[in-house]
């Protein structure tokens, strides 16, 4: 459906990058629900703000999937909402935020490795050569910023969650492109968000306990708030839309702006040093970011010529 409408690559580029910046605020919006509830409850208080932010949404985009789309969308919610979010904020309770920012920074590549080997996306030389760079800049910022000592360090077992989340990661996000060539990606968003809600709310009170209600302080309340109509509604209509505009191997690049913002928001915030590491770091990936953007106009323009030669 989508695939009949011209393609804007530079609007697709700036919804990806949009939407990556946004979901840097994740971590931080999330240590500070943290510090008042588990895991579970923290991930389903997002994805309900989520729901309220979408409700709009899905009274003005009327579903028309087809019983197998149906299908595939809900194994896509299954694995990019309950699977994905509760194993990479258990990773993010048990680790740092810089260790989980370094652990994010590698998806890039793996989203790249992914799309070459189940879409058949192509991806030259110079693209992997800006990807490495990427994610070697993500590095560069999450080793470059000195954190305030805590009783709780980095763990194994926490690094370990969220790689284990970012390929599950991969593999909604294939989904999701996937459905987007024949469905509207608004509907697959909010949709698809709807129903990983619903997985949750089953899931999180089973395994997790009830929800605290009362005992939530209004600032907890506001990052909740703020993670779930920003860092998850806003960024999923963001990111998907992008999808249909650009290939996910090289969207994919662009989610190197969450250890960015992440790190911005720790100087800033949180009054946090940043190191030359991490100034170089932020540089790689600007710079990453504009030649695979304006390389691609330039391949686009050279197709067009050898089209009408």
């Amino acid at each position: 459906m989508d695939q009949a409408r011209p393609k804007n690559r530079t609007i697709g580029f700036l919804s990806c990058a949009l939407a990556g910046a946004l979901w840097g605020c994740g971590f931080f919006f999330g240590k500070i629900a943290l510090e008042e509830m588990n895991v579970g409850s923290m991930v389903l208080f997002r994805f309900l703000f989520a729901c309220v932010g979408l409700l709009p949404l899905a009274l003005t985009h009327r579903p028309k999937f087809s019983p197998s789309a149906w299908r595939t969308l809900a194994l896509a919610a299954c694995l990019g909402i309950p699977l994905q979010f509760l194993l990479q904020f258990r990773g993010l309770s048990l680790t740092t935020v810089s260790h989980a920012s370094l652990m994010v920074g590698t998806l890039p590549v793996v989203l790249a490795l992914g799309a070459a080997v189940f879409a058949h996306e192509r991806l030259d030389v110079i693209g992997w050569i800006a990807l490495v760079a990427s994610t070697l800049g993500a590095a560069l910022i999450a080793l470059g910023a000195n954190h305030s000592t805590s009783a709780s360090g980095p763990t194994l077992a926490g690094d370990l969650l969220v790689v284990v989340s970012l390929f599950i990661a991969l593999f909604w996000i294939l989904i999701n492109q996937r459905l987007m060539k024949t469905n509207d990606h608004i509907a697959v968003s909010v949709y698809g968000t709807l129903l990983g809600t619903a997985m949750l709310s089953v899931w999180v009170p089973l395994t997790w306990g009830l929800p605290p209600m009362h005992s939530v302080s209004l600032k907890a309340w506001a990052a909740l708030a703020a993670s779930g109509l920003l860092c998850t509604a806003t960024t999923t209509l963001l990111w998907n839309f992008g999808l249909t505009q650009v290939p996910a191997s090289q969207a994919g690049i662009l989610l190197n702006m969450e250890p960015l913002i992440g790190s911005l928001l720790g100087v800033f915030i949180l009054h946090e040093h940043l190191g030359g590491l991490a100034w170089l770091g932020g540089a790689l990936i600007l710079a990453a970011a504009i030649t695979l953007t304006t390389r691609g106009k330039q391949q686009e323009l050279a197709e067009a010529i050898l089209a009408e030669t």
